[in-house]
């Protein structure tokens, strides 16, 4: 009886290595080729920029990538986000500075290729001098929250 109940465990046990390893995923690839994606007009803090969602959905729960189109002379004041916040310049130079206030001598310019990471609830703001697009990728749903001046 041992023998067979050995037996038995083994045969379940190994298909359900190979049904794990042979599995067909669950979720299709996503591909997004440059100059195909979907722009829309931002809202709240983000007016006047373009929005895309390549991948995920940034209003739930899960990884999302999204990319901003930021015109030449863009303020976005200071701010903070719930979630961290992982940004990759695709064109253009977006300059950066951390606090409660507008410093400009104080920002950082980060060109095309650069990334930042800035942690959840970290008070930071930005500003372009040209025509700009960044690439951010976290975790939703977002947030985008002013600090109120003092």
């Amino acid at each position: 009886m041992r023998k067979y109940f050995v037996a038995l465990l083994a045969v379940v046990f190994g298909a359900g290595l190979v049904s794990i390893g042979f599995a067909a995923p669950s979720a299709k690839p996503t591909i997004v080729m440059a100059g195909k994606e979907h722009w829309m007009p931002g809202t709240g803090m983000l007016k006047g920029s373009q929005i895309a969602v390549v991948y995920g959905d940034p209003s739930k729960p899960g990884l999302y990538v999204i990319q901003l189109k930021i015109p030449a002379n863009t303020t976005y004041p200071p701010h903070y986000h719930g979630e961290d916040e992982n940004v990759t310049v695709l064109s253009g130079t977006i300059w950066v500075g951390l606090g409660d206030k507008i410093e400009p001598k104080k920002m950082v310019a980060l060109g095309a290729g650069s990334f930042g990471s800035i942690p959840a609830n970290v008070h930071h703001y930005a500003m372009t001098k040209v025509p700009t697009i960044i690439e951010i990728t976290s975790v939703g749903p977002r947030t985008m929250i002013a600090v109120k001046k003092r």
